[in-house]
Order: structure tokens, then C-alpha cells, then sequence
């Protein structure tokens, strides 16, 4: 008797790719707006929408107008909005007093939009770039940037931000021990609730440009952020400072930039499980809508598919200036 054959191939991958339906049923990751945070950029003025040239569709917003996007961003389902500012040449420092002082652009947008849009989240930025006149992060003496006395100035600054209402604090400026000083900074001051999502792992990118002209820091910056920002090359180094700022009080940690660094984020996630955010940054938009504005790639598919890569490394979030864009191609 002739034996019988198994069917070859018994397994035939493809059956769960053969439809929209069968392919939902599979998916292991999904994208919704819930996964993103919006950066908007305030400036100066009322009824302003400024473009960004360096980042077509982008732009910088009078805090009226940032109200008028928190709303948009609500009504997408996105659930937080993180503001930047652009801050006026004139106050740009060397003390970067305008950093804490109560009534700066980020401080009134955040009041504007909380009276506005009080169930949107509001996230910012603690560094003291927007504010200094060298372009960094921090105080800058005979040439080196100066550690502790930068983390004195950013409690004041986290400070101010807790009392407009934030409920998320972002620290991006790569001090050493600077959660560790906020996190008791806020608790002595009585703003237990407010969240730290540390810049953990931020890089010393050539994929920030487009963002320090959005910021007006471009002009301003003197040398290089090599000596606080993250190395391109190191990845252990990545989770010893995650590691760090978690045992200091962070609540959730994010790598800076993006899709450069996605082994980051799956390394960052598997070793700790911690809530872990990615930011898309300016020149990763960049690229993505120069390609697409010359017909080189298709715009929607790349976005959808570059912000699906962050939930596949492990994240739970994405900061993207795309967020409004795929929020409404998700709803429709």
C-alpha cells in the first residue's frame, strides 16, 4: 500500500494574511490615539499659527491657538498634549530666569488650556535651552556645562510648572541625579500627583535640527551636547540610566530619539516592564514629509507604519507631531 503524503506545506502562513478581518484577528500590536502625545509649540502674540519651515504642516502657536489645538486633540481621543516654547531672544539669558518665572509661555498655556480642556493631560519640558543664551541645557561656565547648580535651577523651573498645573513633568536636559532632586522637590512642595516621565535615554542625535529652529535654539547653541547627551554607540549605558532614574522617582521613562534607537526601547521594556514612551522626533517628521511632499514614498502608510514600529519595540507611547494626522486616519 502507498503510503500517504502529509499535504505539503502543512502549514501555510499566508491563511492568516488573507483578509483585512483575518488580519485583525492576528495582529499583535495595534495603534490607537490613546498611544499619543502631541508636541505643540507656543510662541508669543494672539491668533498666531506660524509655520515651521523645517517641518512642513507644524507649527508655532500663540497659547489661544494651543488652546484651540488641545481642544482638537481631545476630541480625537488623544489624551496629552506637551507644550515647548519659543522664547523671545530677549529672554534668553545666562541665569535662565525666564525658566521659572510664573507667568512665561509655558506656564500660561498650561493654565490657558487647563481652564479650556481641563480631561487633556499636559506635558513639559524641563531644560533650560529655551531660556539660555548658549542653547543649552544647562548653566554654561568657562566652557563646561555645569552639573548641580543646572539641577538647582531646574527644580525651579519643575516648580513653577507644578504650580500651572501640569500633570506631567518631563525632564529632557541629561543632569545627573536631577530626578532624584525633583521628584523631593515636588513632594516637599506638596505635588505628590505630578508625573516625572524622564528623558532617560536621550542621545546626542543629528536628528534634533528642525526642532531647535521650531524652538528658536538653533542660532543660539554654542558647541556640541556631547558631554551630557547620550553616546550613539552605547546601549548598556542606556539601561543604567534608566535603571537610575527609576530608583530616583521617575514614573515613566522614554528614549530620545525614535526609530534610531528601537532596540533601545525593546531593551528598556524587557529589562524593566516600566511605562516606556519614544519620541518621534523632529527629524524623523522631517524626513518622512520631505519624502512624501516629493513623491518618493506614500505619507499616510509611512506614518502609520513608523508610529506601529514604537508599539512593536515596546512602547506604550509615542510623542509624534504626526499624533492629529493618524488620529483622524485611525477614526476613519
Amino acid at each position: 500500500m502507498r503510503a500517504i503524503q502529509a499535504p505539503f506545506p502543512a502549514t501555510r502562513l499566508r491563511r492568516t494574511r488573507q483578509s483585512e478581518g483575518i488580519r485583525a484577528l492576528v495582529a499583535e500590536n495595534t495603534l490607537s490615539p490613546s498611544d499619543l502625545i502631541w508636541p505643540l509649540f507656543v510662541r508669543d502674540g494672539e491668533g498666531v499659527e506660524e509655520p515651521v519651515p523645517s517641518m512642513p504642516g507644524v507649527l508655532r502657536r500663540s497659547v489661544d491657538k494651543v488652546v484651540e489645538a488641545a481642544r482638537e486633540a481631545h476630541a480625537l481621543g488623544i489624551p496629552a498634549i506637551c507644550l515647548f516654547p519659543y522664547t523671545d531672544a530677549a529672554n534668553r539669558t545666562a541665569d535662565c530666569s525666564e525658566a521659572w518665572n510664573p507667568n512665561n509661555l509655558s506656564n500660561r498655556a498650561t493654565r490657558a488650556v487647563k481652564a479650556a480642556v481641563p480631561d487633556i493631560a499636559i506635558m513639559t519640558d524641563v531644560a533650560l535651552d529655551p531660556y539660555s543664551d548658549t542653547g543649552h541645557d544647562g548653566f554654561v561656565v568657562d566652557g563646561k556645562i555645569i552639573n548641580d547648580e543646572t539641577v538647582e535651577a531646574l527644580i525651579k523651573q519643575a516648580l513653577s510648572q507644578a504650580e500651572a498645573g501640569v500633570d506631567i513633568i518631563g525632564p529632557s536636559d541629561m543632569m545627573d541625579g536631577r530626578i532624584g532632586a525633583l521628584r523631593a522637590a515636588l513632594e516637599a512642595a506638596g505635588h505628590k500627583d505630578v508625573l516625572l516621565l524622564s528623558y532617560a535615554a536621550k542621545y546626542a542625535s543629528a536628528f534634533y535640527g528642525p526642532f531647535r529652529d521650531a524652538v528658536g535654539a538653533a542660532d543660539a547653541l554654542k558647541g556640541d551636547k556631547k558631554t551630557y547627551q547620550m553616546n550613539p554607540a552605547n546601549t548598556d549605558e542606556a539601561l543604567r540610566c534608566v535603571e537610575r532614574d527609576l530608583s530616583e522617582g521617575a514614573d515613566m521613562v522614554m528614549v530620545k530619539p525614535g526609530m534610531p534607537y528601537l532596540d533601545i526601547c525593546r531593551r528598556v521594556k524587557d529589562a524593566f516592564g516600566a511605562p516606556t514612551y519614544a519620541y518621534q522626533v523632529s527629524g524623523e517628521y522631517a524626513m518622512i514629509m520631505a519624502a512624501a511632499e516629493n513623491g518618493w514614498i506614500d505619507g499616510d502608510k509611512a506614518m502609520m507604519e513608523s508610529l506601529m514600529c514604537f508599539k512593536r519595540a515596546g512602547c506604550n507611547g509615542i510623542l509624534s507631531y504626526f499624533a492629529p494626522r493618524a488620529a483622524r486616519l485611525l477614526a476613519s
